[in-house]
């Protein structure tokens, strides 16, 4: 049985979505304004803040998405769960 995660994983995950949510938005919004500078300000803001949310993430609690480093040198961490998609 896996233990309880704290809330702590369940907050930065929310980060997480919630910036990649916004930079989904300002994608497609960009497919149809492909010349918006401040929308184009606003993506390159938020895909940066994303990649630090995920980095701070995967320090504290493993591997989020395929490509992420593998945070031991000894331990293949995929192998330990929760994953990601599972809570």
């Amino acid at each position: 049985m896996t233990k309880p995660l704290p809330k702590e994983y369940y907050k930065q995950l929310e980060e997480i979505q919630t910036a990649d949510f916004v930079v989904m938005e300002l994608m497609l919004y960009l497919d149809t304004h492909p010349t918006d500078q401040q929308a184009i300000g606003q993506y390159n803001q938020f895909s940066q803040y994303s990649k630090q949310l995920k980095r701070a993430f995967e320090s504290q609690f493993g591997p989020l998405q395929q490509g992420s480093l593998n945070p031991s040198q000894t331990d293949w961490a995929w192998s330990e769960s929760p994953w990601p998609w599972q809570v």
